[in-house]
């Protein structure tokens, strides 16, 4: 009977451990990440099948496979459970108020719990915890699928995404054109006589200016009054025409500032590296935009006398690593809150959106701006894409380049139902590019794809508001509308059509 008793008691501890052992958190038992290759094969095949991808539309194994192959850092937008609309309305919201915290500070306090389950040992700290000041998202470091599956069950959160992940395109088919061809912007010392004018006091005006009716537009306006603000890679600190000769020659009364939110770095706690262009592709736009009608032989800018706020928030093109997203969306909220600034232009972009950055636009656009954005340049992705992030939303305005005679894109320009308007940027025959300014000196550099068809929307919509300062942004976007050269009618491929500088300023 002793015995019987000593067995029963052995049988019931081994029982509790095996119960012990099957009930381990799933933490311990994590599967093996899907393969890098899968992930970019559905992103890929979504964005051929439906010209978008959404981190919403995949399984929460794929997001933290992306999270493994990626920085590990988790993207939360949250909102509390009794919130609605919070897209139409998030230039309005006030993060700091009550409601807002406790959502906050309860997912990243579960978030801890959970991870703590599978190693005691975690912090806050190891979580790296970055909350927006702004915006309702939080970035932190996360390891753990079901952390991932927590935090997407849950209706205070709106949307959970790997920030840094960025998708290997196929090489063999020419991929995107990235940091390399979009960074290039030495002087053109082959640009011939027939792609500009030289006009007073000594500046050269390009051939596409003449192309959009910019040069007539001029006898109204000249952007005066007007802030346009600039997210590229900064702005060159060698090219005196954006800096200290900003004013000069017929451009007068008028104020350059830069800023840099883009941190290159991988440590957490770098600074921004500061607001000088690294890659050349900003200070063109700038150029582009509001370029001073100065006396030295460089080319002018489409409107000559708009103030210029230029933000370096990425380093090159494209708006595909974590460091990017970050820097672009602290751009938009830094111009969206300055009262001086009407016009955000946005020569970047990539092929899939990001919701960070979505928030971003939407707080912009809640505050008036009129958002202008590349609706893409690519090689071979020319064939299928169409336009592109954040070109893409409805709050943007999507422009595209198109050659000199009918409607035909340029060689490298994305078209598509979301574009716009198009601006004339591409020669016949030649595929001559418009005129800007290079990184130094006077001799000018040349520009293509819809990065510079963006800029000169976004100059020509300072003209047109200069003209007519008390209008709002819908009235001032509706004269460019209504003077496009499709209007009434809308192309499938190319929106109201060819922007037309003078017809707009004077309507």
């Amino acid at each position: 009977m002793k015995y019987t008793k000593i067995s029963l008691v052995l049988l019931a501890a081994l029982l509790l451990a095996c119960n012990d052992e099957t009930n381990i958190t799933p933490e311990f038992q994590q599967p093996d990440p899907i393969a890098k290759s899968k992930i970019d094969e559905t992103i890929i095949g979504s964005l051929q099948n439906n010209d978008e991808f959404n981190w919403g539309s995949v399984s929460d194994e794929m997001i933290w496979s992306a999270l493994i192959h990626s920085d590990s850092v988790l993207t939360i937008g949250y909102q509390p459970a009794n919130e609605s609309n919070i897209n139409g309305r998030i230039s309005e919201i006030d993060i700091a108020q009550e409601a807002w915290i406790a959502v906050s500070e309860s997912i990243v306090d579960e978030t801890i719990s959970i991870m703590q389950n599978a190693d005691e040992s975690i912090q806050e700290q190891d979580l790296n915890v970055q909350k927006h000041q702004v915006l309702p998202f939080i970035d932190m470091k996360v390891s753990s699928l079901e952390v991932v599956r927590y935090l997407r069950s849950l209706e205070t959160v709106r949307y959970v995404e790997p920030l840094g992940y960025e998708v290997d395109f196929p090489a063999a088919d020419g991929g995107r054109i990235e940091s390399n061809s979009g960074c290039s912007n030495d002087p053109d010392y082959s640009i011939p006589s027939s792609d500009y004018t030289n006009i007073s006091p000594g500046a050269k005006a390009s051939w596409h200016l003449y192309a959009n009716n910019v040069v007539n537009a001029w006898n109204s306006s000249t952007g005066q009054g007007i802030g346009i603000g600039l997210i590229d890679t900064g702005i060159s600190p060698n090219q005196d025409n954006l800096n200290s000769n900003f004013n000069s020659g017929y451009s007068n009364g008028r104020y350059v500032n830069k800023y840099g939110f883009y941190v290159s770095s991988w440590w957490w706690w770098a600074s921004p590296d500061g607001p000088n262009d690294d890659c050349g592709h900003g200070t063109a736009m700038a150029g582009v935009m509001a370029a001073p009608r100065s006396n030295d032989g460089s080319s002018v800018g489409v409107a000559y006398n708009a103030n210029l706020v230029s933000v370096r928030g990425t380093g090159d093109v494209v708006i595909n690593g974590g460091k990017e997203k970050t820097g672009v969306a602290d751009a938009l909220v830094y111009l969206g809150k300055r009262s001086d600034v009407k016009i955000i232009s946005m020569s970047i972009g990539d092929v899939f959106s990001n919701s960070k950055v979505a928030d971003a636009i939407r707080y912009a656009y809640g505050r008036g701006k009129l958002i202008f954005a590349a609706a893409g340049t690519s090689t071979s992705w020319t064939n299928w894409f169409g336009v592109i992030f954040p070109a893409s939303m409805n709050e943007t305005v999507a422009v595209t380049g198109i050659k000199e005679s009918g409607y035909t894109r340029c060689d490298i320009c994305h078209s598509g139902s979301k574009v716009d308007f198009t601006v004339i940027m591409e020669r016949n025959g030649t595929e001559n590019h418009p005129l800007s300014l290079a990184m130094r000196g006077n001799q000018p550099s040349t520009v293509g794809g819809s990065s510079v068809a963006t800029a000169t929307a976004a100059g020509i919509a300072a003209l047109v508001w200069a003209k007519n300062p008390n209008m709002s942004r819908d009235q001032v976007l509706n004269k460019m509308k209504q003077t496009a050269d499709l209007y009434p009618g809308r192309s499938s491929s190319f929106g109201w059509g060819t922007l037309d500088a003078a017809a707009a300023v004077n309507h």
